[in-house]
């Protein structure tokens, strides 16, 4: 198995979603011949708490994994520990966000560091919502977007692609017969939106798309306007032309991302080692790219919520479309089931994806936690038959038909003839959730990790910061090795001798 991660890439931006000017042809190729998840979601529209969900296959009330500073408990089995139980070698290169000392979480090999830190120090704070936070994003990256030559994201991503080929290869040489599971998990296109120049010229003389729903100043719902106070949209305005350059710039990024999963898959098949994987493509969350007002995620909209959703099997699958709505914490026990397991080992909040992926079935139902920057109590979600529900204590309830109104322009929970629909679903809400007690949950983590925080940072400061071993006594030529063995075994293929 070959999981391809992008952070904060939109299904609204890629042309196997309907996007008519990205370009992106090797994500497009996939698509074209495997199973696409047209109505995918993260669980929590947020980085670390999606990922979490990911690996978990539980929603963040579950695990405590609330907000990007939040750790996802050792004691929390995750596909990666499925996996090495039904004898996968498991592999991650890249960003996954994982916050506190365990930075492996059942994978066996973690190629590279994270591109964020693992500390406490990004905690939210509920109970000073007045106060934005410092190190929160703000609109420099809309503002400053355009080409580079160079970017801290740039030489991560770079390290990512280049440690994933290099142990695609010593897999193809290695003596080990297990089958793998490898994770590449890049952080573009997530912002600052800075793209090398040819991917920024890639899209030269092309007449950008400006966001289609720009809600006026009094039709903005409260959680929007308070995410427009948290990332400082409203204290630095941006024009029109800076809109355009920021979506430009993304599109550009998309564009870098479909090159490197290209270049990733090729060496897979250049080690004979593609046929017999399955490729997964998805997002930890979308962008919203200034719809609605609006730009990053930490929202229930579409925009933000939702995920691309590709596997890749032809040889297993036949090529199909799947319309009914799944979400991200299905695949822990998709992925379980398709490592030749049974079931998980443990209960999970999600549901295997094989019934879509063959096309006999499937389930219809997402369920989204949000708990983190922006609001004041949970934000909570149910998407089920073209309908999304959303509820936050102290704010208006949400309801829309997403059949009749993708753009997600007209709150139905205000009108009269959908007061069963929407009085139904917030009933549901009461019987899945305890809001009361899971924000009090929330805010005594909040508390505990503040001042764990701030202690550790007084004196020598130890960090959880993933640091890839390395021992260079046993890499390329060193006295100790038979160099014929070391180049006999080193050289894929291996010489026949003719």
């Amino acid at each position: 198995m070959l999981i391809l991660m992008a952070d904060q890439m939109t299904p609204f931006a890629l042309p196997a979603y309907g996007h008519r000017l990205v370009r992106a042809p090797f994500i497009s190729r996939l698509a074209t011949e495997g199973v696409v998840f047209d109505a995918a979601y993260c669980n929590s529209p947020l980085c670390a708490p999606s990922r979490a969900v990911l690996m978990s296959g539980l929603l963040p009330s579950a695990t405590g994994a609330y907000d990007n500073a939040a750790p996802l408990a050792p004691d929390v089995p995750t596909f990666a520990h499925h996996l090495r139980m039904l004898g996968y070698l498991t592999v991650l290169t890249g960003k996954m966000h994982f916050s506190g000392s365990d930075q492996l979480h059942g994978f066996e090999e973690r190629l590279t560091t994270d591109i964020y830190p693992a500390d406490f120090n990004w905690t939210p704070d509920w109970d000073h919502p007045e106060v934005r936070p410092s190190w929160y994003h703000n609109m420099s990256s809309v503002i400053d977007a355009g080409p580079c030559v160079r970017t801290n994201q740039l030489d991560f991503d770079e390290e990512v692609v280049f440690t994933a080929e290099r142990r695609i290869h010593d897999l193809a040489r290695s003596a080990d017969s297990r089958p793998f599971c490898m994770v590449v998990s890049l952080t573009h296109p997530h912002d600052p939106f800075a793209v090398p120049q040819r991917f920024w010229d890639l899209y030269e003389g092309v007449a950008i798309d400006p966001p289609r729903f720009i809600p006026s100043s009094e039709a903005i719902d409260p959680h929007s306007r308070r995410l427009r106070f948290v990332c400082a949209m409203d204290e630095t305005p941006v024009s029109e032309a800076q809109v355009l350059r920021a979506r430009r710039a993304y599109y550009g990024a998309i564009s870098y991302v479909d090159e490197q999963f290209a270049r990733v898959v090729a060496t897979l098949r250049s080690c004979g080692l593609a046929e017999d994987t399955i490729i997964i493509i998805l997002s930890d969350h979308g962008e919203m790219l200034g719809e609605h007002g609006l730009w990053y995620k930490m929202s229930f909209r579409e925009g933000a919520a939702r995920v691309p959703l590709i596997v890749h099997a032809p040889g297993r699958f036949l090529p199909r479309r799947v319309r009914h709505a799944v979400s991200l914490v299905d695949l822990l026990a998709t992925l379980v089931e398709l490592g030749g397991g049974a079931e998980p080992m443990v209960r999970t909040d999600g549901h295997s994806l094989l019934p879509s992926l063959r096309g006999d079935g499937g389930h219809d139902a997402v369920f989204g936690e949000y708990l983190a920057e922006g609001v004041v109590a949970p934000m909570l979600m149910i998407r089920r038959g073209g309908y999304k529900f959303i509820r936050s204590p102290g704010d208006p309830d949400q309801l829309f038909d997403l059949a009749e109104d993708p753009g997600e322009v007209s709150n139905l929970a205000i009108e009269p003839r959908f007061a069963s629909l929407a009085g139904a679903f917030l009933e549901e809400i009461h019987r899945r959730w305890d809001v009361a007690a899971l924000r009090r949950k929330v805010i005594e983590s909040q508390g505990r990790r503040r001042i764990i925080d701030a202690a550790l940072r007084r004196g020598h400061q130890h960090g959880w910061d993933w640091q890839p071993p390395r021992d260079a006594t046993r890499e390329y030529i060193r006295t100790h090795m038979d160099l014929d063995d070391l180049e006999r075994n080193a050289r894929f293929p291996r010489a026949t001798g003719a």
